[in-house]
């Protein structure tokens, strides 16, 4: 239970960072500055963190082949 317990803190921490992303590059495309690596580099950190909210999802499964 207790591994269960830091995968949902984990999991957590993660979709907060991925939302915080998204909060980023709207205001970025708002302000219309344009800065292409910035932006690039965040939405690859976005996709990273999405790929691991995937896969503790699919840990956290009941039925989920370990």
């Amino acid at each position: 239970m207790n591994n269960n317990s830091n995968l949902l803190e984990k999991l957590k921490e993660y979709e907060q960072e991925h939302s915080d992303l998204d909060q980023i590059l709207i205001q970025l495309q708002e302000k219309h500055t344009v800065d292409f690596l910035q932006i690039q580099r965040l939405k690859k950190r976005k996709l990273v963190l999405k790929d691991r909210i995937t896969q503790i999802q699919k840990e956290l499964e009941p039925d989920s082949i370990a």
